[in-house]
């Protein structure tokens, strides 16, 4: 018997588990309101049929007063015209009547208390029902922002979890290092071009030097740092240059 108790609590307990979670706050309040507004409907109806019910009762109630009213005029004037039995024939009709108007009446009170309750409790559902309206569109704008924020933090949270935002930061890092790369090659580049230039503007000075000697050479002048002399001075000079000239292209060629 306790394992019966115990897998019943644990049904039932999953079943509200369940329950709960299926519960739509906007769904319920919806249908809340619906179920309201058919009762109000309902009692409504109720109430109408009691004072269908009620208007009838009077009527019966006026019919049997005044029929109770004419009976006792004619017992008078049977009475007065000195006819005793119909008389009292006429005040046992009257009789009849007034027993049935006085039951007509109690009928008549109890159905103006139900009428009045009726209606009281219909003021009530009718106000309910708009304080249920106005707290539903309430309720159900609390219920949306607060699905809303829900479904933000759940994001943000997969976002932390899943590092998805972390990618951001490494593409980040990639792009300033592709940045700098781009840079570098740029520095790299420009200052190749400087020194080819610097080559080029180098190259043409020692051209023109070269040949400004060669003009000199073909004209006979004798360079500017050579000394004047004899011929076998001459010929020593020479064959130093020429000594020079060797040891030049040597090293020239070591390079």
């Amino acid at each position: 018997m306790g394992l019966l108790d115990r897998i019943g609590r644990v049904i039932r307990a999953n079943l509200g588990s369940l329950v709960s979670q299926a519960e739509d706050p906007e769904k319920i309040l919806e249908q809340t309101v619906i179920d309201m507004q058919d009762d109000l409907i309902k009692l409504r109806q109720a109430v109408a049929q009691a004072i269908a019910t009620q208007k009838r009762t009077e009527r019966q109630y006026s019919q049997n007063e005044s029929s109770a009213q004419e009976w006792y005029l004619r017992a008078q004037l049977a009475l007065q015209k000195g006819d005793e039995n119909l008389a009292r024939e006429a005040l046992s009709r009257r009789k009849s009547y007034q027993e049935t108007a006085t039951a007509l009446k109690t009928q008549l009170d109890q159905q103006s208390g139900i009428v009045s309750q009726m209606k009281e409790n219909m003021r009530v559902l009718e106000n309910k029902l708009a304080e249920a309206k106005t707290k539903k569109d309430m309720y159900i704008a609390r219920a949306r922002s607060a699905k809303a924020s829900q479904q933000i933090n759940e994001m943000m949270g997969r976002m932390g979890n899943n590092n998805a935002y972390a990618a951001f930061e490494r593409m980040e890092e990639k792009v300033l290092q592709l940045e700098a790369q781009s840079q570098a090659i740029a520095e790299l580049t420009e200052n190749t071009l400087e020194k080819k230039f610097a080559q080029l503007e180098s190259g043409n000075d020692i051209d023109a030097e070269l040949a400004a000697m060669k003009n000199r050479l073909a004209s006979g002048s004798s360079p500017a740092s050579l000394p004047s002399g004899s011929a076998s001075s001459n010929a020593t000079t020479n064959a130093t240059t020429d000594s020079d000239l060797e040891r030049l292209r040597s090293q020239i060629d070591d390079l």
